[in-house]
């Protein structure tokens, strides 16, 4: 199997067993764990199951956890599985956070640039999301500004 979701231990009162402000439980974050090879083929019944994942949960429930530690060798292949996870979960108005990525993968994120869309639980900073913020909303790093000097021509 590719991926499963987390089911919480019913051995005691865990965060689903937690009285929110209005006096309803509190949901539990949905996890979808994947398993150490993940394919191509795999990625449209990983989205299906993120979709249901997040229906059952519900957006109080914040965004989607990617569990990732079982993954062994990530490819591009894992790369793309990810991507469309992140995809499905924007259409679905969830986040999604990656728990358990290893340097290997990390670096492979950041080699593609997807690791500013795919944040990461486990580092601190979040992976240049800011808490609270969509991704459109967050504020712009900053740069080097050019300067013109007198006489310089133009173009």
């Amino acid at each position: 199997m590719t991926a499963h979701d987390e089911t919480p231990s019913r051995h005691g009162p865990g965060p689903e067993a937690a009285d929110g402000p209005a006096g309803r439980a509190e949901s539990a974050p949905a996890v979808l764990v994947l398993g150490p090879a993940v394919g191509r083929a795999d990625v449209p019944g990983m989205c299906a199951r993120l979709g249901t994942l997040a229906a059952r949960h519900g957006p109080e429930a914040g965004p989607v956890v990617v569990d990732v530690s079982a993954v062994r060798a990530p490819d591009l292949a894992v790369l793309e599985a990810l991507a469309r996870l992140g995809l499905t979960a924007r259409r679905l108005g969830r986040g999604l956070l990656l728990r358990g990525a290893g340097g290997e993968l990390r670096a492979l994120l950041a080699r593609s640039g997807l690791d500013t869309v795919l944040p990461t639980a486990d580092l601190p900073g979040g992976g240049g999301i800011e808490p609270g913020r969509k991704t459109e909303e967050r504020k712009e790093p900053g740069g080097v500004q050019e300067g013109v000097e007198r006489g310089d021509p133009a173009g």
